[in-house]
């Protein structure tokens, strides 16, 4: 039975998680704290200072910005939300840029001096933007969620401060996520406090993946999918998820639900349920239902994760997706579980280097782990607890990836850093 406690959690976690964005969250949030910057000083600054934790420097490098004509890095971020941003929208702050701006955002990033440092922060997702104009300066500092602006300062006076307290100042309350749990919400919430949440994710993650299969987007891994390995469920989930991805990383302006901070978790999440229910011919609300199983069991890995870290965030959403794929198919708590711990176990450790255009592959790839893992299950084979990093149960198997996540993989994360600046 649903518990209330349970429900208004999953509510408020739902809410926070289900947002749109246009364009990838990293450069996203450095283009909303320029906005930001832009409105607190009252002009456009004249020169920069960008200080920026590794894992934003990682994702914004090689990701194309929407709106900028082609544009890429964060000197194109600062640039696009300094010269149209528009702060009050938040992540959707460069979603309405005129193609006539192009030639003046690519002026400025050029022409204005912007500083890009890197100092050591304990915040993974850290963003402090300082500009000068004439005699005034202002300072936007967004930390831990990509808009959770915490400090604004304009000639030296304090606007704004919040203290901050790790990953989960501010956020929802994830302590209750259980797979229990999440069955409970999925089988019992009305779901007309989800239905527009779910609407939105369904109609802007379908029509940015229909819109990467359609056209040259990427490395056009969804399309490559389709033509080379026919029209199978399995490889259609794969497909339309990384279709998804293809178009994002590379600078399409449609918006997409994201889900842990993430446009590329969102649409993995979301679109191999989507297609499976189409073919499975689920009804509206079994669709409703298997995406709250999607959306939340992703939520429930993160939660130990981070929002960001050297852990492939789409093999968490992956694995979401296969559980959800299970319960669309009428699988209960047991068969789901082994369906989570095997696609775990496949793919575990898989690192994120950054934003673009292979995102997509790796996306392909967690959907088939997710598929996978209920394969296994059904053919009566499941991986064990004790072997390599797996618990004895589902929840100490969760925990370990967050410490593997968390801390194992603190030095790889480093050393992709290294890697990619130099």
């Amino acid at each position: 039975m649903l518990n209330p406690d349970v429900q208004a959690a999953f509510l408020a976690i739902l809410e926070e998680e289900l947002v749109p964005a246009t364009g990838c969250t990293e450069p996203i949030a450095i283009a909303y704290a320029a906005a930001k910057l832009h409105q607190v000083l009252g002009a456009a600054p004249e020169k920069v200072l960008a200080e920026v934790s590794g894992n934003i420097l990682k994702n914004v490098k090689s990701v194309v910005v929407p709106n900028t004509g082609g544009l890429k890095g964060i000197k194109a971020a600062i640039a696009v939300g300094i010269v149209a941003g528009d702060a009050d929208k938040e992540l959707q702050v460069i979603s309405s840029v005129p193609q006539s701006l192009h030639a003046a955002i690519a002026a400025y990033a050029g022409t204005t001096p912007i500083d890009i440092t890197c100092p050591d922060t304990p915040h993974l997702l850290d963003i402090k933007l300082t500009g000068w104009a004439g005699d005034h300066s202002a300072a936007v500092r967004i930390a831990d969620h990509h808009s959770n602006v915490v400090y604004l300062e304009k000639d030296g006076q304090v606007l704004l401060e919040k203290p901050l307290a790790g990953p989960a100042a501010g956020g929802a309350d994830k302590s209750l996520l259980t797979l229990q749990n999440i069955l409970d919400f999925a089988n019992e919430v009305d779901l007309s406090l989800v239905r527009e949440l779910l609407d939105r994710q369904i109609q802007y993650n379908s029509a940015i993946a229909e819109e990467g299969l359609k056209n040259n987007w990427g490395a056009n891994i969804g399309s490559t999918l389709l033509g080379n390995y026919g029209d199978d469920i399995k490889i259609e989930a794969r497909a339309w998820a990384a279709a998804g991805s293809d178009a994002r990383m590379s600078g399409c302006e449609m918006p997409v639900v994201i889900l842990s901070g993430s446009g590329n978790q969102g649409i993995t999440a979301s679109l191999p349920v989507i297609r499976y229910a189409k073919h499975l011919g689920a009804s509206q609300e079994q669709l409703y239902r298997a995406l709250l199983v999607s959306d939340l069991v992703t939520c429930y890995q993160k939660a130990g994760i981070g929002v960001l870290s050297a852990y492939c965030g789409a093999i968490s959403a992956g694995v979401g997706a296969g559980a959800a794929i299970a319960y669309l198919q009428g699988a209960g708590h047991d068969a789901i579980a082994h369906t989570i711990v095997n696609a775990v176990a496949i793919l575990s450790g898989t690192i994120c280097d950054g934003a673009k255009p292979s995102c997509a592959a790796k996306i392909a790839e967690s959907v088939d782990a997710g598929i996978l893992g209920y394969q296994m299950y059904l053919s009566g084979h499941n991986f064990q607890g004790g072997d390599g990093i797996l618990g004895p149960d589902l929840n100490s198997t969760v925990t370990n990836v967050g410490v593997l996540a968390r801390e194992g993989m603190q030095g790889t994360d480093r050393t992709i850093l290294k890697i990619m600046t130099q």
